[in-house]
């Protein structure tokens, strides 16, 4: 039980829950009906914050995930909040132009494009990161400001709004009490652990961004992995995206996805993936992500001022990264081990090693 503990205590993720757990708390101080869940008597769903936070949490789930590879190979992606208006204009345009309220078919065909020209455009950040030789920040910081242009031409400059009732149904919609959209995110995140835990692919990343050299003199093609992440990472901000959208049916292209790889950015490391590359945790960057939408509802409902924002969820990031730090954890138990009752002496402690060393 003790070392199932320290195990937890060592895991990222946990103190991820731990965040979550109190952020919970404090709002529920304020008001203690906080956490209830009632059904709307006009639409039969249940509603609560609970369920707002899990809502909009998807979208950040989406881009955390993807986030998460780029980050296990050494890299970073800054174009996934714009990566997110593409898919969101694709798919407002699209329905937009069909004029299909009640059709799947047109829902299915704003979902496919969008996805597709993601993945066209995630191909191109990683061929100029993996062929090219390119920075990924510089080249991903060069589609920050492409993408977000093609999301301007794609919808003239106009936000744009759409109906499709199939395709509102993805954030409005319920499965089983939950939101149809972290539903839907839930699923991914199960689906692409399964081919990177079941299958090499995991492994290989984790091997690239680790030692490239060496992965590639054990056989390992760092160019096509890196390829594929890329068009991974681009794929998923078009998810979060389309999550995003279909709440509101309506694309900005300037407001959609608007600093949202920060967010990404920081789940990620939440969770406990490094951004020196290497390991990753898919879970611990899951959890990332609810704390992040967590400390957003949060920080609306506290009313805190909109210039005091950054430094409060400064603030809560910081205590959580210092909880997650070996250095801050061996030095508390240092200083309970010394301090604690009946503690050998300096003194004490050095005769015993003495008498050992003697009795060997």
């Amino acid at each position: 039980m003790t070392s199932l503990f320290g195990r937890l205590l060592h895991a990222p993720w946990f103190w991820g829950l731990v965040g979550i757990l109190l952020l919970l708390v404090v709002n529920t101080v304020k008001d203690p009906a906080y956490l209830a869940v009632s059904v709307n008597p006009t639409t039969g769903l249940l509603t609560g914050n609970i369920l707002d936070i899990l809502r909009v949490s998807a979208p950040i789930i989406m881009i955390s995930l993807g986030m998460t590879f780029v980050i296990a190979t050494e890299g970073i992606d800054l174009s996934v909040g714009s990566m997110m208006a593409v898919g969101g204009a694709v798919a407002m345009q699209t329905l937009s132009d069909l004029n299909q309220p009640d059709s799947v078919g047109a829902m299915f065909a704003a979902i496919g494009l969008a996805l597709l020209l993601a993945a066209v455009l995630g191909a191109v950040n990683g061929v100029l990161v993996a062929v090219f030789g390119l920075q990924p920040f510089i080249a991903t910081l060069i589609m920050m400001l492409a993408a977000r242009g093609i999301a301007r031409v794609i919808t003239g400059g106009q936000n744009t709004n759409a109906t499709n009732e199939p395709f509102r149904q993805l954030a409005n919609g319920q499965i089983l009490g939950l939101p149809t959209s972290f539903v839907l995110a839930i699923a991914i995140v199960v689906l692409i652990a399964l081919v990177m835990r079941r299958t090499a692919l995991g492994l290989m990343i984790e091997s690239i961004g680790i030692n490239p050299s060496a992965s590639r003199m054990a056989g390992i093609r760092p160019r096509p992995i890196l390829i594929a992440v890329y068009v991974l990472a681009a794929v998923l901000a078009s998810c979060g995206g389309l999550f995003t959208v279909s709440e509101v049916m309506t694309v900005s292209v300037s407001g959609t996805g608007n600093l949202m790889e920060l967010d990404a950015i920081l789940a990620v490391v939440i969770g406990g993936t490094s951004l020196a590359g290497g390991k990753f945790s898919i879970l611990g960057s899951t959890v990332g992500a609810l704390l992040i939408a967590t400390l957003n509802k949060t920080v609306l409902f506290l009313g805190v001022p909109a210039a005091a924002t950054p430094a409060f969820k400064a603030i809560v990031i910081i205590v959580l990264v210092l909880l997650q730090s070996e250095r801050i954890r061996s030095l508390a138990f240092r200083r309970r081990v010394r301090g604690g009752p009946g503690s050998p002496t300096p003194d004490r402690a050095s005769g015993s090693a003495a008498v050992k060393a003697v009795a060997r």
